[in-house]
């Protein structure tokens, strides 16, 4: 939704961070900066009194800082996480990108499609019949939805985003250029003859809050549906096959590949470059550190990483152990020449 207030108060924004103001609550602020970057009427923030000082030489007009500070030079907002009050602040500064309430003339869309309210659905875009968009809704430019797929409140896809048939996408959902959601997954029935093609006849369902990186894949079910949780964030150039069932709250980094119908658990953590094979399942909360292949189940809340995954403290100990291994061949060379000789000698 567009914003067009051009400032805030300070006490109205301690409010919505549920902060304590100390100092003068009727400053206007008109944007949000990082220290450096910051200028006269900004808010930006500071995790500690190290951070504190360099914020106050800057030239922001008041700080976010944690609640175990109640002085400054400046204006401050003390709160229990200063990271995350900032990111609520710089929402609202944040500009609405792709709102402007309207179709373009160039856009194709289906009569039997069913449009919401205030939508933005900018040129070149393309809706197929039967799709249903909700209130609030931007199409950038050269979007591309399939037939009968629905569109939630609020959900906002960059350009070039492609959605194939049959996709539910939630609302506030956020996807990000070149995306594609619903492509075929990865089925074939090898023979002697060839590679026979499986039908991939399921489809995708995004719950809300998701927000997915530019470039990335996820393939619709070979039957029944692939599934991103709710509030799960995705990073570019992720490949997630058919039926996988991701939970809530998880994120999902660079690179990471995930074979069909594996199962990921609440709030885990898949790193960069993290390869998952097929048909298993990773517990709440579980945390897999980048570069590593996960091969087997993994339990709830273990921090696994290597190749394959496993204990991470087990596996910092292989590689120091691994580290030492041309000075205990050098030990080993040294003993062999040892006995050589002390036998040479008893031969004697």
């Amino acid at each position: 939704m567009a914003n067009d207030r051009s400032f805030y108060t300070v006490g109205e924004l301690a409010e919505l961070i549920r902060g304590r103001v100390i100092g003068d609550p009727d400053l206007k602020i008109k944007g949000i900066a990082g220290v450096a970057e910051s200028k006269e009427e900004d808010l930006t923030f500071a995790e500690d009194k190290k951070y504190l000082a360099e914020a106050e030489k800057s030239r922001a007009a008041a700080i976010i800082v944690p609640e175990n500070i109640s002085e400054s030079r400046k204006t401050i907002i003390a709160v229990k996480n200063p990271r995350l009050a900032y990111a609520r602040v710089a929402a609202l500064f944040a500009p609405a990108v792709f709102y402007d309430p309207g179709i373009h003339p160039t856009a194709v869309i289906s009569p039997k499609a069913r449009i919401g309210k205030n939508v933005s659905i900018h040129a070149h875009v393309v809706v197929e019949e039967d799709v249903v968009i909700g209130d609030n809704v931007a199409l950038a430019p050269g979007v591309f939805i399939g037939k009968g797929s629905r569109i939630g409140d609020n959900t906002v896809l960059h350009p070039n985003v492609v959605v194939e048939y049959d996709s539910v996408i939630g609302s506030n959902v956020i996807i990000h250029a070149g995306t594609v959601i619903g492509s075929d997954g990865y089925g074939f029935v090898s023979v002697a003859d060839g590679h026979h093609k499986i039908p991939q006849l399921g489809n995708v369902i995004i719950e809300d809050n998701v927000e997915i990186g530019s470039n990335v894949s996820i393939d619709r079910g070979a039957s029944g549906p692939t599934v991103i949780g709710a509030g799960s964030k995705i990073d570019n150039l992720v490949q997630i096959a058919h039926n996988v069932k991701i939970g809530p709250d998880c994120l999902i980094i660079a690179q990471v590949g995930i074979a069909g119908s594996t199962e990921v658990g609440k709030r885990v953590i898949l790193a960069g470059k993290t390869g998952v094979v097929g048909h298993i399942r990773i517990g709440d909360q579980a945390v897999i550190a980048s570069d590593s292949v996960v091969t087997k189940d993994v339990p709830a809340g273990v921090f696994y990483s290597g190749r394959p995954a496993h204990d991470h403290k087990a596996a910092l100990r292989e590689q120091a152990a691994i580290r030492k291994l041309p000075d205990l061949m050098k030990k080993i060379k040294e003993l062999e020449e040892k006995i050589r000789r002390l036998e040479e000698k008893e031969e004697e």
